[in-house]
This record gives C-alpha cells, sequence and structure tokens, in this order.
C-alpha cells in the first residue's frame, strides 16, 4: 500500500481512483454528445419565458403591495452558499441580471447559478488539477511547474463562467444582428396594413420564431410590456437594455420618437430596414475580401506539399530506378 492509499476512503487505492475518474470523463463525455445530438425546441423555451414575464408583470401591477409582503422560500443549496458568501450585492445585481439577459439567461435564478459558479468553479478546478499533478501524478514535472499548473486551473475557474456569458452574448447579438433587417420588413408589411405596434410586434414574433427563435423571444416580450407597462416607452427600453446592440437601439430610438412625435412608423422602419441589410451585405463583402488571404497558410501547409508529391514524386522514383540500374 503505497503512502497516498491511506488516505483514500472506502478501500480505494490510486488506480482505482483513476480508474473512477475516467469512467465519471467518459460518461459525461457521452451526455454531452447525446444533449448535443438532441434536437431542441426553441418554441418551448420561448413560450416559457414569455408567460412568466407575462405574469411577473401582472403580479406587479395588480398586488403592488406584493413585494413588500414577499415569501419565504426554501433555501437551496446555491442560495445558501451565495447568501453565506454575501456575494449578491445590490449596486452589482442589476448589472449582472442585464448581462446575463443580453446572454439568454433570464430565470429568476440566472444571478444566484452564475455567482455560485463564479465561487465554486476555481476551488474545483484548483482540487482537480491537485488531484492530477500531486495524487495521481500525471506527468513528470517539477514542483513548481506543478503549482504553476494547479493556479492556472484556479484561475481559469475564475474567469471560465465569464467567458461563457460573453461567448454566448456574443454570439446571440450576432444571430439577432443577423435577423433584424428580415424583421424590421415584416413589421413594415404589418405597420401598413393597419397593425398597431403591439400587435405588429406580436405577429412578427410568430412569423419569425423558426428563422431567429432570438429575435422572436425580444420582439414577443417587448410585445407583452408594451401591453401591461405604464410607460410604453419603458418596454423599448428594456429592449435596448436586454440586447445591447447598436442596431437595436437605433430601432428603438425610432420607435421612441414615433411614439412622441406620432411620424410615420412605416417610413422610418423602412429606412433602417435598408441600413442594416447594406450593412449586413458589406459584413458579407469584407468576409468575402479576406478569404484570399485567410487560405493562404492552410493552402501553403496542406495543399502545395501534396501538389510536389504529386508532381515531383514521379520524377525523383524514375531517377532513382536510373541510378539503381
Amino acid at each position: 500500500m503505497s503512502e497516498i492509499d491511506r488516505y483514500l476512503p472506502f478501500g480505494l487505492t490510486s488506480d482505482s481512483l483513476l480508474v473512477l475518474l475516467l469512467g465519471v470523463a467518459a460518461f459525461l463525455v457521452v451526455v454531452a454528445i447525446w444533449f448535443g445530438l438532441i434536437e431542441r425546441d426553441p418554441m418551448h423555451s420561448r413560450a416559457r419565458r414569455v408567460a412568466e414575464r407575462r405574469d411577473q408583470l401582472k403580479r406587479e401591477l395588480l398586488t403592488p403591495e406584493s413585494r413588500q409582503r414577499r415569501r419565504k422560500e426554501s433555501m437551496t443549496f446555491m442560495r445558501r452558499v451565495v447568501s453565506t458568501l454575501q456575494l449578491m450585492q445590490n449596486q452589482q445585481v442589476s448589472k449582472l441580471r442585464d448581462r446575463l439577459a443580453q446572454a439568454g439567461y433570464r430565470s429568476q435564478d440566472a444571478v444566484i447559478i452564475f455567482l455560485f459558479f463564479k465561487a465554486v468553479t476555481p476551488f474545483a478546478f484548483g482540487l482537480l488539477s491537485f488531484l492530477a499533478f500531486y495524487v495521481l501524478r500525471l506527468g513528470d514535472f517539477e514542483p513548481t511547474i506543478n503549482l504553476l499548473f494547479v493556479c492556472g486551473a484556479c484561475l481559469l475557474g475564475f474567469i471560465a463562467p465569464d467567458l461563457t456569458v460573453s461567448n454566448n452574448t456574443t454570439k446571440r447579438q450576432q444571430r439577432l444582428a443577423k435577423s433584424l433587417p428580415d424583421g424590421l420588413d415584416l413589421l413594415v408589411i404589418c405597420a401598413e396594413s393597419g397593425l398597431s405596434l403591439d400587435a405588429g410586434l406580436e405577429r412578427v414574433s410568430r412569423e419569425i420564431s423558426n428563422a431567429s427563435p432570438e429575435l422572436a423571444e425580444e420582439l414577443q416580450l417587448t410585445s407583452v410590456e408594451l401591453g401591461f407597462l405604464p410607460e410604453r416607452r419603458q418596454a423599448l427600453l428594456n429592449l435596448n437594455r436586454r440586447t445591447n446592440l447598436s442596431a437595436i437601439r437605433g430601432v428603438v430610438n425610432t420607435l421612441v420618437q414615433t411614439e412622441k412625435y406620432g411620424t410615420p412608423l412605416s417610413q422610418s422602419l423602412r429606412v433602417l430596414a435598408n441600413e442594416f441589410r447594406d450593412q449586413r451585405l458589406l459584413r458579407a463583402e469584407e468576409k468575402a475580401a479576406r478569404l484570399p488571404a485567410t487560405l493562404t497558410v492552410p493552402m501553403i501547409v496542406f495543399i502545395l506539399p501534396v501538389l510536389f508529391i504529386v508532381l515531383v514524386g514521379p520524377a525523383i522514383i524514375s531517377v532513382m530506378d536510373n541510378m539503381i540500374s
């Protein structure tokens, strides 16, 4: 029995612990591949979030005093950890909630889950790296290098939640910007047909739900808030806050001015749609112009060696045969 086996519980040895960790890792890989291959239905989650937002607005408008008489909910493990560490700072919770909403996380517990992983992930990564380099001794490194690996794992665990949220936010904003011109075209058709802004947003959200679930969700939430909030301008500003996108900010400003001054809605939206479509075309042309420079390195590394082998190989073989004979 080695020195490490004495500290392991349930009669485990270092070899059995390694096999157990590899089994757990294989199981997680299979689960990740399974969930990646499952076809998700975005309509169900979008409808659930819209219904939750509608119910929340109803409660706030019909029973405003209920906010002072909140029910004591049973604290989950994550809530207990966050409350014990005092991570819920009032001046940061609203900003963090907006940031998570921009990434698509709109549940009531999104802030608690994020803060929990923000606090626990560094310790989890550090513990796993400590077990890997000091207990299981994966890799024959010096103690200083092992310590650097452990510190790097802790740092990676600290920034991993922020990187995940930032990555999801960037991808979501790109999908919104890509589908916004088509949504504005549909909204122009609805405005010209005589529909109000609320009904137009509701209709566009239904029509564009399959092509762009993100934009459909934002438009439907805005339509719900326009019907429940006392100030229509606040509903449009909430759309800007949830997306933090320059194109949608221009749409919001146009809609606010239309609501304030009574300017024609269809004409303003048509101008914006043409402008955003031109911007999308310019971005596509820019990517196409960068394509030759991007393909230069792969062509040199992967294509030219094969081409030289095909062209020069037979000549080299014939020369070698002549020299041998």
